[in-house]
């Protein structure tokens, strides 16, 4: 209703729900107390910090052979062989779990039976023998040779010449290695959704255009962080070419073990270090790997620990100055 020309009205006074309403409004909201929680915090913080000081003041770790033997010519040697043979061991185990996982997929039965019963035996089969029957394959074959099966040979070679340690370390993580990179693969084959393989087909594009240009790329984003993570369990396994006569860096600290049995608890310590620094290397690696192909996945990308520190900075900062307010 509108109002006559020179009248103004008084503004309605507040109703007693609204005065009430308001008074709720202005009271501080409080956090549920949770005891048992800070209780459970506490306790925990005090088995770390038992945990902490039996680590450093216990003599039985020896923590000045420690730093000798950190850096030694010797226990470098071996992380640079771990190194190497973990880079060969995962491209070519990766390689080899494309073409697996292809096998698997494709329309011939031979080959999905071969690529399924290769998988499943690598899988059953423990490494340490995979990587032993390797080393004394030369004792089952000494001369291997390519050519017309039943028939002539075209060209033979000693196999005893050509499987030297780190052959034999590369050969067998990477077979191994394969059949789980495998089963990676072809599970970020199978996520892409069934209408990119329909719209493809539909423009009448190669099968192997089709994989290559759309495919793959889009499995990636589940193949990638995945097959990082595999190599963690990669770097780990390894410690176990030092069956196969290959001084790695379990193998160096082995060695030098048994020449000063007084510092194999140091020496077990410089390992353990050395593999906690690798893995978490690779660790951040995937982080970053993760967050990369999640661009386009998710609404927002995950905060990385910077990020996650400087928000938690900011927080600190805005509850402190609400209590000071306060």
């Amino acid at each position: 209703m509108s109002e006559p020309p020179g009248v103004t009205l008084a503004p309605e006074a507040p109703s007693r729900t609204d005065r009430a309403s308001d008074r709720r409004t202005a009271q501080r909201v409080l956090p549920l107390r949770r005891p048992g929680r800070w209780i459970l915090t506490a306790a925990v913080l005090v088995l770390v910090a038992q945990f902490v000081h039996g680590l450093v003041t216990n003599p039985f770790y020896q923590w000045d052979r420690w730093s000798y033997w950190f850096l030694r010519p010797t226990i470098l040697d071996g992380l640079v062989i771990t190194l190497e043979v973990t880079a060969c061991s995962a491209v070519l185990g990766l390689l080899g779990g494309i073409l697996l996982a292809l096998a698997r997929l494709s329309g011939s039965p031979v080959l999905r039976a071969v690529s399924w019963t290769y998988v499943w035996a690598l899988r059953s089969i423990p490494l340490i023998v995979v990587l032993l029957f390797l080393y004394n394959f030369s004792a089952l074959y000494q001369r291997l040779s390519i050519g017309v099966p039943f028939g002539p040979a075209f060209f033979s070679f000693d196999e005893s010449k050509l499987a030297t340690d780190m052959a034999v370390a590369v050969i067998g993580l990477s077979l191994n290695e394969a059949a789980y990179a495998a089963e990676v693969v072809r599970g970020g084959i199978l996520s892409v959704d069934q209408g990119q393989h329909e719209a493809a087909a539909a423009l009448g594009l190669p099968r192997s255009y089709q994989f290559r240009r759309i495919v793959f790329p889009q499995a990636l984003r589940s193949i990638v962080p995945n097959y990082v993570n595999q190599l963690i369990g990669l770097v780990k396994s390894t410690s176990l070419v030092f069956y196969v006569s290959l001084l790695d860096l379990f193998g160096s600290a082995q060695s030098m073990g048994s020449t000063y049995p007084g510092d194999i608890v140091p020496l077990l310590l410089v390992v353990t270090v050395w593999y906690l620094i690798l893995t978490s290397v690779v660790s951040v690696v995937q982080f970053y790997v993760e967050r990369h192909y999640a661009r386009g996945a998710t609404r927002s990308l995950p905060p990385t620990p910077l990020g996650r520190l400087r928000a938690g900075l900011t927080d600190l900062r805005a509850r402190v100055r609400r209590e000071a307010a306060v």
